[in-house]
């Protein structure tokens, strides 16, 4: 079996990780033995342990993806490890690692830094023929102007010959959630290589672990298009969501209810994908990645060029929470202050628990800001690491609370029985089309108020 390294071990290196270490031949033997490789930290550390034991080291709610993992600690073809000399005989390594930035400011600056590091220790230890796919999101001509460059030091030290080490891109359309597994393995791949013998490399590895007969794979012209792709990708969802935020606004103003409108309009198939309102953009790619390009262009390829559109995008998004803040204070009568409000759902998406970049960070600060009491609760967490709080295990009752905003359309909150679980005095705000018409034509019969982003007040 060929050894394959995943450098990287969060949301999708685990996820990556499983998939290829899953993927079997015609005759049903296993294609890959597979390492995944961490920092030597205590997250890394925690991460690798879960692996090792056969466990998904994040909180997930896809049953295909836990047993994924399970089958194939117990074949043997999938650990973990902090030590980096594993790369040394590796015919494949996937780096899935993060590459931030700091996309609020006026002019985003690029940091490659760490990303350089761990680019750096893999060029320490690979050998000749190595075919490395950059799988993490990165901005335009990253691939071309620092992995290649990185690499091609850490080569020339070794001796080593670094037109015989093959560099690839293939983003990631990973979506954690109940179909997780098969955002992988059951989804459209787009890759590139920075030649031709890469390229082809890239799509043979990527066919042995992609279903490619229902989802065929699409190969572009250099890297810098694939990385292109991506961030574009990204920046028209994101778009897409910032365009909401306005409606919303609208809509609720002279009380009528936008989900009813979107509905109508999605029936045009060359609108099927406009988005809803919500409680705003969260996760770690849409929030930063319309950065990437407008950034790239000045500091990669020295060229001046505009994205109102873009930067308008990341703003607006950011901001969309204060709304429902905004909304929350009005139904309260105009006072935040000394209230007790319970948010449920610390995730930046359903099912999952990830909460980085979580629009619900900005909601519960700046309800702090006004100086409001705050208990959140999280089906998929513990422990909210970017606000440093603890999170009960159990749902709060509802006693004792001013109002309740409900952040994230978990599905443990959807299948609530609201009128056993909200108290009468206690206000319910739906900030992200957690519960439909029925449930809140219900809690209303029964005296209880709920209200919804994106609808007028009573819809």
């Amino acid at each position: 079996m060929k050894k394959v390294c995943i450098q990287g071990l969060g949301f999708v290196g685990a996820a990556m990780a499983t998939a290829v270490a899953i993927a079997k031949d015609k005759e049903g033997s296993y294609l890959f033995n597979v390492i995944g490789i961490d920092l030597p930290n205590e997250i890394g550390r925690k991460r690798v342990e879960a692996i090792n034991n056969g466990q998904f080291p994040f909180l997930v709610s896809d049953e295909k993806l836990k047993a994924a993992i399970a089958q194939a600690h117990s074949a043997g073809n999938l650990s973990a490890t902090t030590d980096s000399k594993e790369y040394g005989d590796a015919s494949i390594v996937i780096i899935d690692i993060p590459l931030d930035i700091p996309y609020l400011d006026d002019e985003p600056q690029l940091d490659f830094e760490g990303f350089k590091k761990a680019i750096r220790t893999i060029g320490q230890h690979i050998a000749h023929d190595t075919l490395i796919i950059v799988e993490t999101t990165v901005p335009p001509g990253t691939c071309e102007k620092v992995v290649e460059p990185t690499l091609r030091e850490e080569l020339e030290k070794r001796k080593l010959d670094a037109q015989r080490v093959h560099v690839a891109h293939s983003y990631e359309r990973v979506m954690p959630g109940n179909d997780y597994l098969s955002s992988i393995v059951d989804f459209w791949r787009v890759f590139a290589g920075n030649t031709k013998e890469a390229g082809d490399a890239c799509e043979e590895f990527l066919s042995s672990v992609v279903n490619c007969d229902k989802y065929p794979l699409t190969r572009l012209s250099s890297t810098t298009a694939s990385e292109t792709a991506k961030v574009m990708e990204n920046t028209y969802r994101a778009t897409n969501i910032a365009f909401i935020d306005e409606w919303t606004k609208y809509a609720e103003s002279i009380g009528i209810d936008l989900f009813e409108i979107i509905e109508a309009i999605r029936v045009r198939p060359t609108h099927s994908n406009i988005r809803f309102p919500g409680l705003g953009v969260g996760g770690y790619c849409l929030t930063k990645d319309p950065t990437f390009t407008p950034a790239s262009s000045k500091q990669l390829f020295n060229k001046n060029l505009d994205f109102p559109f873009s930067n308008l995008a990341v703003r607006v998004n950011h901001d969309m929470p204060l709304h429902t803040v905004n909304r929350l204070k009005s139904l309260l009568g105009g006072v935040l202050e000394g209230k007790n409000i319970l948010v449920c759902g610390v995730s930046y998406r359903q099912d999952v628990g990830d909460s980085r970049y979580s629009p619900t960070e900005v909601l519960v600060r700046e309800l702090m800001e006004h100086n409001a009491q705050i208990t959140c609760h999280d089906p998929y967490l513990t422990y909210w690491e970017e606000m440093e709080m603890e999170l009960p295990l159990q749902l709060p009752e509802t006693n004792g609370f001013d109002a309740v905003v409900v952040a994230v359309p978990h599905k443990a909150y959807q299948e609530l029985n609201l009128v056993k679980w909200v108290n009468k005095s206690c206000l319910v705000l739906d900030a992200n089309l957690v519960f439909n018409k029925q449930q809140r034509d219900t809690a209303r019969d029964r005296g209880i108020r709920i209200e919804s982003i994106g609808r007028g007040d009573g819809l």
